[in-house]
């Protein structure tokens, strides 16, 4: 690495106008990155397997509701807003992307989250504050809706904190890269573990506590099963624990995803994700016996203990680096190689004492990564409540394998389903390969495939999909 690159990517945030705060992390960053010292192998014999997590289900039954709407009216709810949605060829805030219609409404990541909020305060009587982290990308755009749903008066706190930005690194170099066609890509945010140090630096804590708020509930903007909720608010504030990660039951599809596991010599939870696996650790790593929960990446934090701890370290904690390479124009392979500093959110477990899961339902597990993940979201797999909750009888859906030759974007995606996509009501898995449209009514089951014919095909109306492609309905 150069050994000016981090002097040069300094000089370059101080004159963007960066604050002294987010320097001083980005420093952190660069110089575990550079000394090679990070993303560290988490040995198999170092870590316990996290086991017998109490699941809400369970805890739902037996807990006093009067004491969690005390809880509940005590807590606020920070989005996670930043992203743009760049995999799926997005260029504004992933938020804004359409998920489906409601009684004719177009209702976006956006609206739901909103409705949900909403009716929890009307339902509840609570005031339940809602806070969005922003990115200097998804700021304006994010703000204009919100201030447009006249369901939604100003709140006596900030609507949005922003988050933190940094120099995109050339990953040979290590120095910022430049980019003058577009001089905003130059730019990246350092992660959603950078949520910390915004909220330090903001002074939303002092707000918050100043308005009598203990508990902070943070989760993705896209995923939609992370609901306020009462009980969970109740569990977390008879925990006593300073912080809490909501953790799901991993399934086969989960295997090579991060998961949750107790360090040996301190205790204390750890977020191992899968480039953190020794090779030798892979089989056990991946099994989902020994290992049974991964994370939602939504997270319970009282107020005061994460104020306690921003100022132990003055404002940026010792997360472990991430190191995410990708293009400067992450649609143009032909552009050059950078390197992403990021950090995780739920890796900040380990820096507390008596930090503790909590084990959700699917339902609570929703997210939209992908346009895989965006075909079941829109398809009769799901209903949209009045209450903004994404109904779906079990929470085991298909697997989806779309090509992503002609499926990845947005634009792409949307055009081969002019009337929307098929049924999968009876489809327990998905296999396109090739370039398909597809006409209304068309009807998903059981393995679907379809085979890539080297032209582009299309599926007429009301056409049943089954193991053998287009198939005959007289089994009907």
């Amino acid at each position: 690495m150069s050994e000016q690159g981090f002097d040069l990517s300094s000089a370059k945030m101080h004159a963007e106008g960066m604050s002294d705060l987010s320097v001083q992390q980005f420093r952190h960053l660069y110089e575990t990155w550079s000394s090679g010292d990070f993303g560290g192998k988490v040995r198999e014999s170092q870590v316990q397997p996290l086991k017998d997590v109490p699941r809400i289900s369970e805890i739902h039954d037996t807990m006093d509701m009067d004491m969690a709407l005390d809880a509940f009216s005590r807590t606020a709810f920070l989005k996670l807003n930043g992203g743009l949605g760049t995999s799926m060829g997005l260029e504004k805030a992933k938020s804004l992307l359409t998920i489906r219609r409601h009684k004719a409404r177009r209702m976006r990541f956006l609206d739901i989250i909103l409705g949900q909020v909403l009716t929890a305060r009307k339902r509840l009587e609570v005031p339940l504050p809602l806070i969005f982290m922003n990115s200097f990308r998804t700021s304006k755009d994010t703000m204009r809706v919100i201030h447009q749903d006249k369901r939604f008066t100003p709140e006596t706190m900030p609507t949005e904190i922003i988050q933190h930005i940094e120099p995109k690194l050339i990953a040979d170099t290590g120095e910022p890269v430049s980019y003058p066609d577009q001089p905003e890509l130059e730019w990246c945010p350092p992660g959603h573990g950078d949520i910390f140090s915004t909220i330090w630096e903001s002074g939303l804590l002092d707000t918050l506590e100043a308005q009598g708020i203990e508990y902070l509930f943070i989760s993705n903007s896209d995923n939609l099963g992370a609901r306020p909720s009462r009980t969970l608010a109740g569990h977390f504030a008879q925990s006593g624990s300073p912080f809490m990660i909501e953790v799901a039951r991993r399934t086969e599809s989960d295997r090579k995803g991060g998961h949750i596991v107790i360090d040996r010599e301190t205790g204390h939870l750890l977020l191992r994700e899968m480039t953190q696996v020794d090779p030798h650790d892979r089989a056990s790593a991946m099994s989902i016996h020994k290992h049974p929960y991964f994370n939602t990446n939504s997270i319970w934090v009282r107020v005061d203990a994460l104020k306690e701890k921003l100022e132990e370290y003055r404002g940026v904690l010792p997360l472990p680096i991430i190191e995410n390479r990708k293009f400067v124009d992450p649609t143009d392979p032909s552009t050059t190689p950078v390197v992403q500093l990021e950090t995780a959110m739920g890796s900040a477990a380990s820096l507390f004492e008596g930090a503790t899961c909590v084990q959700v339902d699917r339902m609570r597990f929703l997210p939209v990564k992908t346009t895989n993940d965006l075909f079941i979201m829109r398809s009769d797999r799901f209903h949209l409540t009045d209450s903004y909750e994404m109904e779906d009888g079990n929470y085991e859906f298909p697997n989806v394998n779309l090509d992503e030759r002609y499926y990845k974007y947005i634009s792409d995606f949307d055009d081969r389903f002019p009337y929307g996509v098929p049924s999968l009501a009876a489809a327990k898995s998905v296999t396109i390969k090739g370039d398909w449209t597809f006409g209304r009514d068309v009807t998903l089951y059981s393995d679907a495939h379809l085979a890539d014919r080297g032209a582009s095909s299309y599926i007429p109306n009301g056409q049943y999909v089954g193991p053998q492609g287009v198939e005959p309905d007289e089994w009907v």
